[in-house]
């Protein structure tokens, strides 16, 4: 099986995906759910952190360094950097405090000073501020953003045309790896005969707000 398959399989199992109906921020009624906060184990964050990595190894994008914002890219980026080191790929990382620090070291930052090209981790991008004050940040140290990598793309018109995905690689110039994406989702429940009644009605929700793949 796909490892993109696999992560879905895996997230429904933990119901850190489940189906049934959701109010989005946007106010949308969605048959589905993504909380990557319930990964909340040790078992479940190693699986996590090496469902990204193959995701990342997998797109071939070159970075130097990875950077997770505060809060839920803190855990993402530890767990990630072992798992990618667990394949022989050792690499620095950082994360930021919400709030800076006037004692000790300082700042906001934490970790590996910013250098390089820096790839950004984080669960999922709704509506894009994470990313933005991480691109800030990135390069008020002189380094440069490399892309993100989520959990999830949910393929979804935000505002405009464009997903949230879709409006970060245009506004930032970025890539985004997504372990997995809603045509995985799709996917999964198409060869799940007893989530039929699932599979209709997010069929429904893409025709009505999802976009195609860049």
């Amino acid at each position: 099986m796909d490892f993109r398959q696999e992560f879905i399989e895996f997230a429904v199992a933990r119901q850190v995906l489940r189906f049934g109906e959701f109010k989005t921020k946007a106010g949308r009624l969605s048959p589905y759910f993504f909380n990557a906060g319930l990964f909340n184990d040790g078992a479940s964050m190693v699986r996590l952190s090496q469902f990204y990595a193959k995701a990342i190894q997998a797109s071939g994008l070159g970075f130097d360094m990875l950077f997770g914002p505060a809060y839920k890219g803190i855990p993402l980026v530890t767990g990630i950097a072992m798992a990618l080191a667990a394949d022989g790929r050792n690499l620095p990382y950082a994360y930021n405090r919400k709030e800076a620090k006037d004692h000790g070291e300082g700042g906001t930052l934490v970790g590996a000073p910013l250098n390089g090209r820096v790839l950004i981790v984080d669960d999922v991008i709704s509506a894009g501020t994470s990313v933005r004050e991480s691109v800030h940040m990135i390069r008020a140290a002189g380094a440069e953003p490399a892309g993100v990598a989520i959990a999830l793309d949910r393929m979804e018109r935000g505002q405009g045309d464009l997903s949230a995905v879709q409006e970060v690689e245009r506004d930032y110039g970025l890539p985004v790896i997504a372990v997995a994406n809603l045509e995985h989702l799709m996917g999964f429940l198409q060869g799940h005969p007893e989530l039929a009644a699932h599979r209709e009605a997010v069929a429904a929700y893409r025709s009505q707000y999802g976009v195609a793949l860049a």
